[in-house]
């Protein structure tokens, strides 16, 4: 059975092979990681199709190759071995195969006895002088990952003190995804003329629910009910008034999406972060969008999005309200026009207007804010679609929303 280079999204074209998790001769069973591909956009681990043994290994880690190229040959159950005519034949092809410049392996190979090690990794170790052994990995069979020579750098910081004529900082290389994040908020405030508007919201009525619905809903979902698929079920309930926030700019001109296929913004550490999306986001309801992001986010942390997932949004929601912030401007999200940041939600004294009179009453406050590009639109339209999503949150009737 041929083993292919997979296709990670609709755009892309070719891939990184990264590392293997199987020596030639070594048994998968289906569901187990056999190797991992690195993209432009998403770094992917790939489960073994079949169950069988590994026969070949064609295309070696750091080899950058075509979507489709042969990169290995799995021994499935009930399959004869490949014929040595076979094998080589596929070397062949494998080795003439179109390939695009790649990091350049380092020298010398993991331990026998050991997880493999990628490029990337061997890189990173050799560049801060480590060795394998000095380093605890978290990855599948304890295989070192890059964020766990980043997390053994930090702790060594924190620490020690350094000697007096010694260095007296780290330097942690930007991994890919944080390059990735870095050129595209330079590009978004270069390309873009920022604006941010904000607003106060009470919550009361998405925390009363919360409250009566939440255990419930953990005990069957078996993930926390936040606030965030009510917040994002609002946006985009106001983006049906206030299409122009739901666009991107091309040239002269404004596009107007007509589905709102939403952007989730999900922090991975010292990594950085992706927005992965949740297509016509407009059209599902509170639990469907709730499921959604958790999906999303989920994958996201584990390290098993697509190219697919992370393309295309129209309008991007970022959320660090777990983290207590009163307010956040955030960066535009390319080629998009807009981006709301969702800030920390605590007790406060509201002032509550009645017939009867003026009451002062404590509820869940917190902060709404929105960047803009004001190439597409101006304060006025920024403003109108953050009072709609006020209005919304603070008076529709959510009792029926999870059901």
């Amino acid at each position: 059975m041929d083993i292919v280079m997979p296709q990670l999204g609709e755009t892309v074209t070719e891939g990184t092979l990264t590392v293997w998790h199987k020596k030639p001769g070594e048994r998968v069973e289906p569901g187990e990681v056999l190797f991992e591909v690195e993209t432009d956009k998403v770094d992917t681990e790939v489960p073994a199709p079949a169950p069988g043994v590994l026969a070949e290994i064609l295309v070696e880690e750091g080899e950058t190759v075509v979507v489709g190229t042969r990169i290995g040959i799995l021994q499935a159950d009930g399959e004869e071995a490949p014929a040595p005519s076979v094998v080589a034949e596929a070397k062949a092809v494998a080795a003439e195969s179109p390939k695009t410049d790649a990091a350049p392996a380092m020298a010398g190979k993991a331990d026998a006895a050991a997880p493999p090690l990628s490029p990337v990794v061997r890189r990173m170790l050799a560049e801060q002088g480590l060795k394998p052994t000095d380093v605890t990995g978290t990855g599948s069979g304890g295989r070192i990952k890059k964020q766990d020579i980043e997390a053994h750098i930090a702790a060594q910081a924190d620490e020690k003190t350094p000697p007096a004529d010694g260095p007296d900082r780290v330097t942690v290389p930007f991994n890919k995804i944080r390059k990735r994040t870095a050129d595209h908020m330079v590009a978004s405030k270069a390309a873009s003329p920022h604006v941010l508007q904000a607003v106060e919201v009470d919550f009361y009525r998405i925390a009363a629910i919360r409250a009566a619905k939440g255990a419930d809903w953990k005990a069957r979902e078996g993930f926390s009910l936040t606030f965030l698929p009510f917040i994002a079920h609002a946006a985009c309930r106001a983006i049906r008034e206030f299409p122009h926030v739901n666009a991107s700019v091309d040239g002269d001109a404004l596009v107007v999406w007509r589905d709102v296929d939403l952007g989730i913004a999900v922090d991975l550490g010292p990594d950085g972060l992706v927005a992965p999306v949740i297509r016509n986001a407009g059209g599902r309801s509170v639990a469907d969008l709730a499921r959604a992001i958790n999906d999303l986010s989920s994958r996201a942390r584990r390290n098993a999005l697509t190219a697919d997932d992370v393309s295309d949004g129209t309008y991007t929601l970022s959320n660090s309200g777990s983290f207590g912030t009163l307010i956040t401007a955030p960066i535009i999200n390319q080629p998009q026009v807009a981006i709301l940041s969702i800030d920390g939600i605590s007790k406060k004294p509201v002032v509550i207007e009645s017939d009867a009179g003026d009451s002062i009453a404590i509820r869940p406050v917190g902060v709404l804010a929105q960047s803009f590009d004001h190439r597409a639109i101006d304060g006025a339209y920024s403003a109108g679609f953050l009072k709609r999503i006020k209005q919304l949150i603070e008076a529709d009737d959510w009792s029926d929303a999870l059901d």
